[in-house]
């Protein structure tokens, strides 16, 4: 057993990938599993701030929201191609990402968390209130993508299979990116930041720095999120950059274990699938999706894909 969880640990994205090729085949229908997919990615983003930095954001929305938000507007203001949208959607919520992180890195602990909460709202309200460009309440319509070229050949956005390979290759090139972060020497000091951030600044790691690159990064990625939920949905709800969409990132995490690289799409795909299940039975998903985080964070601590992976080295030790 202890085999295998290292073998899957040295092969992480190669494993992720190969899960992720055969998800929708076992999904009620692709939209769903699209979903995921993209949620599933904007909690890798927020598990690279929290579970390998140690730093509990409650703003993270912004990043996925502003990312939406940028490639909706390149697309619909600007006419910009979907590929070159996605950039802008990227990039977008990385600067806004180096804004709030900048002014955010110097708090810690509960403090760091409200901050970031704070400057997140301002985020909210700027896109509300700009509704010439975002739609304000009504959210941004027509970002319509109808068919992508890539390499000379055609494929149909508008088919739910077609589209969720398409958002699965972005996905696999971020997962790709964070196994390089995490397996580099920068990966090494940002656990190093989680583990004992005197210690680490003791030994000349500039701690404000990492706190701020990786904060930048995790906003990148989350941005990218954003940019691939827009394509999805062809419009950008003004939910996107709510308060409860951070929420939303902090649960998924928790739910499929933090500091884990396949545990946001483990959480992701719990939080969605039990949302899209018990909204038919009744209009109180909450309440049985919050009893289940509760148990877990109660007694499963190191969630689904934690305690599995646990579990795996406890039988093989």
């Amino acid at each position: 057993m202890r085999d295998a969880a290292d073998f899957v640990s040295r092969h992480r994205v190669a494993a992720v990938v190969l899960v992720l090729i055969a998800f929708p085949w076992v999904m009620p229908y692709e939209a769903l599993a699209v979903n995921i997919l993209i949620f599933g990615l904007f909690a890798v983003g927020f598990n690279l701030l929290f579970g390998y930095t140690g730093m509990l954001s409650f703003g993270h929305a912004a990043f996925l929201g502003s990312g939406s938000y940028f490639a909706g507007m390149a697309i619909v203001h600007g006419g910009w191609p979907w590929y070159a949208a996605i950039a802008a959607g990227t990039l977008g919520a990385a600067a806004i990402g180096l804004l709030i992180g900048f002014l955010a890195i110097r708090a810690r602990g509960i403090y760091f968390a409200m901050v970031t909460l704070a400057l997140a709202q301002c985020v909210y309200y700027i896109f509300y209130q700009a509704d010439r460009w975002t739609g304000g309440e009504n959210g941004l319509r027509g970002v319509r993508v109808g068919a992508i070229k890539v390499f000379g050949v055609e494929l149909n956005f508008v088919d739910p299979l077609t589209k969720y390979y398409i958002v699965l290759a972005f996905v696999a090139l971020a997962l790709w990116f964070v196994s390089r972060v995490l397996a580099s020497p920068f990966g090494a000091v940002l656990e190093a930041v989680r583990e004992n951030e005197q210690r680490a600044a003791a030994c000349g790691y500039d701690v404000p720095r990492t706190r701020l690159v990786v904060f930048v990064l995790s906003a990148g990625i989350c941005g990218l999120a954003g940019t691939l939920r827009a394509l999805h949905l062809s419009v950008v709800p003004i939910e996107s950059l709510h308060y409860l969409t951070s929420g939303q990132a902090v649960m998924m995490c928790l739910l499929g274990g933090m500091g884990t690289f396949f545990g946001p799409f483990v959480g992701a795909a719990v939080f969605l699938y039990l949302e899209d299940v018990v909204t038919t039975w009744t209009r109180h998903w909450m309440l049985v999706v919050g009893s289940v985080f509760i148990v877990f964070v109660l007694f499963f601590p190191r969630g689904i894909w934690g305690s599995i992976l646990h579990w795996m080295r406890r039988r093989g030790a």
